[in-house]
């Protein structure tokens, strides 16, 4: 089984904890602080990750960490994982954890790249035509390239929108190379 494999499944069987104990929201809360822990302190994560380090004591050191902070249901999901020598997908996990969540709640997320940062008014009214036009809620991640000129490249899934001038140029450029010559 690839890692990706390994991720997805253990992110459906969260999920569907998450969703069996109606703790959604407070599932994506504690994945976010358990990975943010993971990302911020990479002792931790090798502590997680070694092998020479007895079960117990991780599954310990997790209960003290993360006892009041995640919901239960979620902590049981960690110490599994332990069990299953599986943390080191933690991250993967995470990921594949918060693409279901996003399908569930009808989100998408929309990479905008702009070749001009766009003020909060622009922000808010794209976000908003976006939603519309894709018919589920966009959350948009915005990169600035001046390399694109002007206009806006929008990445959803599989799906890319190009309406940048440097692509106008380069279509514009081939008509006039393709295009016959009156005699």
């Amino acid at each position: 089984m690839t890692n990706e494999t390994i991720a997805r499944n253990y992110a459906a069987t969260l999920f569907e904890l998450g969703r069996k104990s109606q703790q959604l929201e407070a599932f994506s809360e504690g994945v976010d602080t358990v990975l943010g822990l993971l990302d911020s302190n990479p002792r931790f994560k090798a502590f997680l990750e070694t092998p020479r380090i007895a079960d117990r004591d991780k599954k310990n050191v997790l209960k003290k960490v993360f006892g009041e902070a995640l919901p239960r249901p979620l902590l049981n999901f960690l110490q599994v994982t332990i069990d299953k020598r599986r943390q080191r997908f933690l991250g993967l996990i995470g990921e594949e954890f918060h693409a279901l969540l996003d399908e569930h709640m009808g989100r998408t997320h929309v990479t905008v790249t702009v070749a001009h940062e766009l003020d909060q008014v622009t922000m808010d009214a794209l976000s908003g035509k976006l939603s519309e036009l894709l018919g589920r809620e966009a959350i948009p991640h915005v990169r600035v390239k001046p390399a694109i000129l002007g206009g806006i490249l929008l990445r959803t899934g599989d799906t890319v929108y190009d309406g940048t001038l440097r692509s106008r140029i380069k279509q514009l450029r081939r008509q006039l190379v393709a295009a016959e010559l009156p005699d």
